[in-house]
């Protein structure tokens, strides 16, 4: 029989949003670096620079959502397509990284070779372009909360958000960041005349930006190379196996995320009774985020 392996539904209401933030961000990007470039302002530049690696970065996740949903049906991805939009997270990553060492270099250039900056026009755009990643920031909250669902593991494991939807967020979440470290540089420069303040904040907005980008690498990787084994769903099952009537024995388990909370498993198991695979894949059926399972069974009196 034919295996259903659409394992994850989309987000379309993310993808909508992240639109409408890839909109806005691209029209804030553009007064930010030419207002940076005018009015001289590292720490503005630096604002504008970031965001347009965000422009590449939320239409990067906008691709992710179609090709997910383009390719759902087919039957090369054995367990679906989600993990294209974690592969776009993990990419945005990187050009966080990128960024940030960008941001760093030329700031620190700045702080020794100081220029004059027009702080009225400058700080004009900058509030301009702070109000622009909150907005944006609101429209993909989302990727910074937790799903809710029912059931049996749901009620004590933590959930997993939106990880497409959550680089975009953070995308938009640094940009904001980075533009009220611009806003702190230049009031500091223009009534109190503390003109190292610009690249300084450029400085401290690149380290924000590698923090995050940090924490995105690190937790899509982890999806990318199935490092999941430390999930507290893998112990339930130990925990229910172990506690039933069979006595049967793990001898082999691997489980590993095909969803935003959906997990497939594959169950290896020594027993000495007459029970089918059927039997274990309802004890485990308690646990609705184990959208996949595979049991094997092996003879305790073979094995020995």
């Amino acid at each position: 029989m034919q295996h259903n392996h659409l394992f994850h539904e989309g987000n379309p209401g993310g993808e909508r949003n992240t639109r409408l933030a890839v909109l806005l961000t691209f029209a804030a990007m553009v007064a930010e670096i030419g207002g940076g470039w005018v009015f001289n302002s590292m720490a503005l530049l630096a604002d504008g620079w970031h965001m347009s690696s965000h422009v590449l970065a939320l239409g990067l996740s906008i691709a992710a959502y179609r090709a997910a949903r383009y390719f759902a049906r087919d039957v090369r991805f054995a367990f679906g397509t989600w993990k294209i939009e974690v592969l776009a997270g993990y990419t945005s990553a990187i050009f966080l990284v990128i960024i940030a060492v960008l941001m760093f270099y030329e700031s620190f250039q700045r702080l020794f070779a100081p220029v004059p900056v027009q702080y009225e026009q400058a700080i004009f755009v900058a509030i301009a372009g702070l109000a622009v990643n909150l907005a944006c920031a609101w429209l993909l909250r989302g990727g910074h909360s937790h799903s809710h669902h029912t059931g049996y593991h749901h009620m004590h494991e933590p959930h997993h958000p939106d990880m497409n939807l959550r680089s975009a967020y953070i995308h938009v979440l640094t940009d904001a960041v980075t533009s009220v470290f611009a806003l702190i540089a230049l009031f500091g420069g223009k009534y109190w005349q503390l003109k190292q303040l610009d690249p300084l904040m450029g400085i401290a907005g690149s380290a924000v930006v590698a923090v995050w980008a940090y924490g995105l690498l690190r937790d899509s990787a982890r999806v990318l190379l199935d490092a999941e084994m430390d999930a507290p769903v893998v112990e339930e099952v130990r925990a229910l196996i172990a506690a039933d009537y069979t006595g049967a024995e793990i001898t082999d388990l691997h489980v590993w995320r095909v969803g935003g909370g959906n997990y497939a498993c594959i169950l290896s198991l020594a027993v000495d009774c007459e029970v089918g695979p059927e039997y274990y894949k309802r004890i485990l059926a308690v646990h609705e985020e184990l959208v996949h399972i595979t049991v094997e069974l092996n003879r305790k009196s073979k094995l020995e």
